[in-house]
């Protein structure tokens, strides 16, 4: 048995056809390998992001947003619950695919580098780009991470700079960070994100994707597996610790879905770490797992408009899901909750 979910970001979309096909391909794909036996779940969740990467309807690798000075500033991170190990990288332009720098300083943790030093978790900039090389990973220019797309909303709203403020709630913008998680019969489960950032962002800007503990969670106790990928906005993630919060409090707990809508309303939306009276934007993925019974859940939340998720099960056929808020005015305020068992 295995699962892998995979999100294009907590927001608005302007085609949901793109979103429906790339996530259903993404989670088939990372699924038919982990079901192969030559992957594991953290092959898995690499392969399913370096997908949604790929794409340019999706603000992560190709396609980015672009910063305030028009420079792509990527950044992934990856999680595994099976050595509780975390990498990421921030704020890199030339690397083809983040998310396999992110891996390969997540597998790196297990061991020393040369001379007894303690290898990094975190890794940006040039520092990155150097690692990346080091690693065999596939390096381009920058312009090869631009599209033709980005290029023209950066350039639209760089000119309406007065209205910069308004950005935030831009109609025809793709949607935000993505992310991916996968889980297997064992109850290992992995768990990724990758993102371009917001749109103008200040450059060297770090999100919740490179944040441990914000953007991505994965962990294992016992026979109850967890994992969470997040979405949104960035510096109110990083606040909340929103990936651990959710996994911590799910721990032990036999109604997920009532306690993901209680941990996004006390700890996110009513969090005193956050400001009162402002709109606040999140979504997640979340799965919940147990290995001597073979069950589980599948979980999203989120207070935004909309969430554009896909997933695909063993020997099931790929599935799409839009969620959207009922009462879509009240979006940064509210959180809906949804789930599927498998």
């Amino acid at each position: 048995m295995g699962l892998v979910a995979v999100h294009t970001g907590a927001g608005n979309f302007v085609n949901e056809d793109n979103y429906k096909i790339l996530c259903k391909r993404s989670s088939k794909k990372a699924c038919d390998l982990l079901d192969s036996g030559n992957g594991t779940v953290m092959d898995a969740v690499e392969l399913a992001i370096k997908i949604l990467e790929d794409n340019p309807n999706t603000n992560a690798g190709y396609g980015s947003n672009l910063s305030w000075e028009g420079r792509i500033e990527c950044e992934a991170g990856i999680m595994d619950s099976i050595t509780s190990n975390f990498g990421a990288c921030t704020c890199v332009n030339d690397i083809k695919n983040p998310i396999s720098l992110a891996r390969k300083i997540c597998d790196k943790q297990s061991s020393l580098f040369q001379f007894g030093r303690l290898p990094p978790m975190i890794v940006s900039s040039n520092g990155a780009s150097v690692l990346a090389k080091e690693f065999g990973l596939e390096i381009i220019n920058e312009s090869e991470l631009i599209s033709r797309k980005a290029l023209n909303t950066y350039n639209y709203y760089r000119r309406k700079i007065t209205e910069y403020e308004q950005s935030n709630a831009i109609q025809v913008s793709r949607l935000d960070t993505v992310g991916a998680l996968a889980i297997d019969d064992y109850g290992n489960v992995a768990c990724g994100c990758s993102s371009g950032g917001i749109l103008l962002k200040l450059p060297g800007r770090v999100g919740q994707t490179a944040s441990f503990g914000a953007g991505c969670w994965s962990q294992k106790i016992n026979n109850q597996s967890l994992g969470c990928v997040t979405t949104g906005n960035g510096e109110y993630i990083m606040k909340t610790l929103l990936a651990r919060e959710i996994c911590v409090n799910l721990i032990d707990n036999e109604c997920p879905t009532t306690k993901l809508y209680q941990v996004f309303n006390d700890k996110f939306l009513k969090s005193p770490m956050l400001p009162r009276n402002q709109e606040k934007y999140a979504g997640c993925l979340v799965v919940d797992y147990n290995s001597d019974m073979k069950r589980g859940e599948l979980l999203w939340a989120h207070t935004t408009k909309m969430l554009c998720l896909g997933y695909k099960a063993s020997k099931q056929k790929s599935k799409f899901i839009s969620s959207s808020l009922p009462d879509q005015s009240s979006a940064g305020h509210k959180v809906i909750v949804g789930g599927i068992s498998f």
